[in-house]
């Protein structure tokens, strides 16, 4: 009987042997820590052996740096985006531009040296290059004119922009960094004991860390020692410039003066007359005529030398409307010898006749003429500062599709930004208000986030527009305001006030044609001041002298 139990217990021990050895297989498959190292070609995302990633703070972007002969490069666009925009490729000039207040710094693509007003200096790399339609600036350059800093390390380059806390924990033991939460996943790199990670993302048994050469994975918990918080210290000795503003200690109260001819300078006294509070005027002198940086001028020394005896500033208009049928400032501001051409004509000018200030009015230009358009008004403000003139830029309401006028590159160069808070609804558009409160309060409240308040001055709109519709479809008239009051009355047309418009507003029929008006007047307009004080602004500005009644001036003037 014992000789038939034994073969039995025999078999059942071997079962029980093979059935612990397969769980403990089962075990160690599962609770085991992966060797398996990963591909850092493929966490980077990096397929060529001069590319390497990003990381900007604490996070990789999808835009990839170069090395080139042992020198790390930005592509233009993401120096632009995440360090310093006022960059500028000048790829007809094959030169790269850099203005600060005083100054345009220039690099030629492939050249190793740079230009200031005190001469050339040799970097000992190669400075900005071009491959493709895409140029390239050396990462040492960037940092001469921005406050961040970057590190480069195998596949990846550590780029901080700015500084402030962090968390950090030493690692009790040697151990290895995962490419994700478990140890099964792939090692990334290995981190020794006593080395300082930064805690990114804590969770219950794994923690999201960066190490000290800007790994970034993930660490168990119990290898961590205890959470503290530590400050940063920036590694940059750059120094911000200091744009110098010639702003007024009193408020600004501009009218705009449009001149037509000649004779228009003539016309001064009778549209200045009127006004009360009025302390800048700004008359339509300057009209851009080609691409080459020429422009008509109707500009009058009488005309300042009388206005300045009435205690007022000239600031002279210059446009691309009045004479622009040949402008193209796409092509006009990409040229470096037109923008030269035009601003030492403007210096000349203002010499010559003894204005203030200079009033820029460009409007209506393509998407492509943007970043040349700024870097016009950058070298603008270079010399209007030498000169001790008033650099003031007319500035669309803010939109998606007029974002390319930066008017946060406007507020920080120039003096003032004046906002025109009109033409909410225009001729050949839908009928509606030229300026309805909530257009003007929008208005306002997004440029603030771009431009100081010290320097924002808001343009309210003198006239108002007569919308038709009939058969053929809505058509529109342009009114000053003393005008548009004499067509109410003599059309015994009701008004009603708005309150969400901020605006009486009337409509008659006849002859089966419909018309509408959206009124500004004295109770309008007294709301769009009271936005202007209400929110500190540098001033206000009128289009246009010579629409206005008299006693709208009450309503209109600043202390």
């Amino acid at each position: 009987m014992k000789k038939r139990i034994l073969p039995v217990i025999i078999a059942i021990l071997l079962i029980l042997v093979i059935a612990g050895g397969a769980l403990g297989k089962v075990l160690l498959d599962k609770y085991s820590y992966s060797k398996e190292e990963a591909d850092w070609n493929e966490f980077y995302q990096v397929s060529e052996s001069d590319r390497s990633a990003i990381i900007l703070q604490d996070e990789m972007v999808e835009e990839q740096a170069l090395i080139r002969d042992d020198v790390c490069y930005f592509d233009l666009a993401t120096v632009h985006k995440y360090m310093n925009e006022v960059f500028y490729a000048d790829m007809t000039e094959k030169l790269l531009l850099y203005a600060n207040p005083t100054e345009v710094i220039r690099t030629t693509f492939g050249e190793t040296s740079y230009t200031t007003t005190e001469g050339t200096q040799d970097a000992g790399y190669v400075i900005s290059f071009v491959e493709g339609d895409t140029v390239y600036v050396a990462a040492d350059y960037v940092k001469l004119f921005t406050n961040y800093s970057y590190d480069c390390y195998d596949r990846h380059v550590q780029v901080y922009t700015e500084w402030g806390t962090r968390q950090v924990a030493q690692l009790k033991k040697d151990t290895a960094v995962r490419l994700r939460g478990g140890v099964k996943s792939p090692i990334l790199t290995q981190a020794a004991k006593g080395d300082t990670l930064e805690i990114l993302e804590q969770m219950e048994t794994w923690s999201k860390v960066k190490t000290a050469d800007s790994v970034i994975g993930y660490v168990e918990n119990k290898r961590l020692g205890d959470i503290t918080e530590e400050t940063e210290t920036p590694v940059t000795d750059y120094q911000e410039p200091e744009y110098t503003a010639l702003t007024s200690d009193s408020k600004i109260c501009l009218g705009w003066h449009s001149i037509g001819g000649a004779g228009g300078n003539d016309t001064l006294y009778s549209m200045v007359s009127g006004t009360k509070g009025m302390n800048v005027i700004a008359p339509t002198w300057f009209m851009l005529t080609d691409n080459q940086g020429n422009y008509e001028s109707l500009a009058d020394k009488n005309y300042v030398d009388r206005a300045h005896s009435m205690g007022l500033q000239v600031w002279a208009v210059l446009d691309n409307f009045n004479k622009g049928e040949n402008v193209q400032s796409e092509i006009l501001f990409a040229s470096m010898a037109a923008r030269k051409k035009l601003i030492a004509s403007l210096m000349q000018d203002a010499k010559t006749y003894g204005f203030d200030g200079i009033n820029l009015d460009v409007e209506g230009i393509k998407a492509s003429a943007g970043p040349h358009y700024v870097q016009f008004i950058r070298e603008l403000s270079i010399d209007c500062r030498k000169e001790g003139l008033v650099l003031s830029i007319d500035s669309y309401v803010p939109a998606s599709y007029s974002a390319f006028y930066n008017w946060a590159e406007q507020g920080r160069v120039a003096d003032y930004v004046v906002m025109m808070g009109y033409d909410e609804h225009y001729a050949g558009g839908e009928a509606g208000s030229v300026a309805s409160i909530g257009y003007e309060r929008q208005g306002i409240e997004d440029l603030l986030k771009q431009v100081p308040k010290e320097k924002l001055i808001s343009a309210i709109p003198f006239y108002t527009r007569i919308w038709k519709e009939d058969a053929s479809g809505t058509t529109s008239q342009s009114l000053g305001i003393a005008d548009a009051k004499a067509w109410v009355e003599d059309n015994q047309v009701e008004l009603y006030w708005q309150d969400d418009l901020g605006q009486y507003y009337g409509e008659t029929q006849k002859d089966g044609v419909n018309y509408e008006i959206w009124m500004e007047e004295e109770r309008s307009l007294a709301l769009k001041m009271q936005l202007i004080r209400d929110n500190g602004l540098a001033g206000v500005a009128c289009w246009r002298l010579g629409l206005e009644p008299a006693d709208i001036w009450d309503t209109v003037k600043l202390p």
